[in-house]
């Protein structure tokens, strides 16, 4: 559980580390602060608002990589 609130740099490091390591196909930060992401290039974009969003996104690609490396299936 978290105990401070989730921060735009928190979101945008998390965002750059997972396209720079191949997890995302794309991700663009706009001028209002929110993030168009797309997990592969055939997925539909999502636009997170918010940094909450883009953590909740993040937490959802982190798990389905853990989940591949252990063999897991969701």
């Amino acid at each position: 559980m978290r105990t401070t609130p989730a921060t735009h740099a928190e979101a945008e490091a998390w965002i750059t580390v997972l396209r720079r390591y191949g997890h995302l196909h794309r991700a663009e930060s706009g001028p209002d602060g929110a993030w168009t992401v797309q997990r592969t290039a055939n997925s539909q974009p999502r636009t997170l608002h918010h940094p909450v969003l883009a953590l909740d996104f993040v937490a959802e690609i982190l798990r389905d990589v853990r989940n591949r490396v252990t063999g897991r299936v969701r």
